[in-house]
């Protein structure tokens, strides 16, 4: 829908989206009203209804500013289909994870503008597969699920690590209970596990670390492998 006309507005829907948005980054996704968002525009919360029909607008209009920071811009686009599968999923990975909340916080919206364009890309990217639409659409569906699923895993990932650090007891007393209560008769596999971890150094013991550029790590591998078996599963072309 177009922006309102008939007096010069004193501020903008990219200036709403974006305080809607920071909010969102910084206080969780509850925390968008109508009355935090005008607040932290500067304006009164009666006055955003010239812009908006509701907070549903806002949040559709959240949507779409965040599937449009998942674009590659046009002259970064990579030519062949898995380099550019790849980049798409790269950058969409990073843009939820930038975004934690809005992996389960968006669903109920209608696409927009930046989801049409988002999905033209994807698209264009397996134009040169020489797969039937179809098939394009089973391979798209299948990296975006990858994408979505392992940002997710991320989130929580980093989110148990700062309660850690934040806790350095807890961790402690969990550490504790599961070394005096990990019965080899009931859980064989994990005490194997675990004595395979004790027996090396304090690195292999505390398992992989959860870090950003160590979860990135695990993101490459995995799609990579999920790139290599699509390529074989519908026998494409190199």
């Amino acid at each position: 829908m177009p922006e309102p006309a008939g007096r010069r507005p004193r501020y903008s829907r990219d200036q709403i989206t974006g305080a809607a948005v920071g909010i969102a980054d910084h206080e969780g996704f509850d925390a968008v009203t109508m009355k935090r968002v005008a607040a932290e525009v500067g304006a009164a919360a009666m006055s955003l209804y010239y812009y908006v029909r509701s907070k549903a607008d806002v949040v559709a209009l959240m949507q779409d500013a965040i599937l449009g920071e998942v674009l590659i811009p046009a002259d970064e686009f990579p030519a062949g289909w898995r380099e550019a599968t790849a980049a798409i999923a790269r950058r969409t990975r990073q843009v939820l994870m930038a975004h934690p909340w809005s992996l389960s916080s968006l669903d109920e919206v209608q696409f927009g503008p930046n989801a049409a364009r988002h999905f033209e890309q994807s698209l264009a990217a397996t134009a040169g597969t020489g797969l039937p639409a179809p098939a394009r659409l089973e391979l798209i569906g299948l990296v975006d699920d990858y994408v979505a699923g392992n940002a997710l895993h991320g989130i929580e990932a980093l989110r148990r690590a700062r309660i850690a650090a934040s806790d350095p007891e807890m961790v402690s007393a969990t550490i504790t209970y599961w070394t005096t209560h990990l019965r080899p008769d009931e859980f064989p596999e994990l005490a194997a596990l675990y004595r395979a971890g004790a027996a090396g150094d304090a690195t292999e013991r505390s398992g992989p670390p959860m870090t950003p550029g160590a979860l990135a790590h695990q993101f490459e591998e995995g799609l990579a492998a999920l790139l290599d078996g699509l390529a074989a599963r519908l026998r494409i072309a190199k």
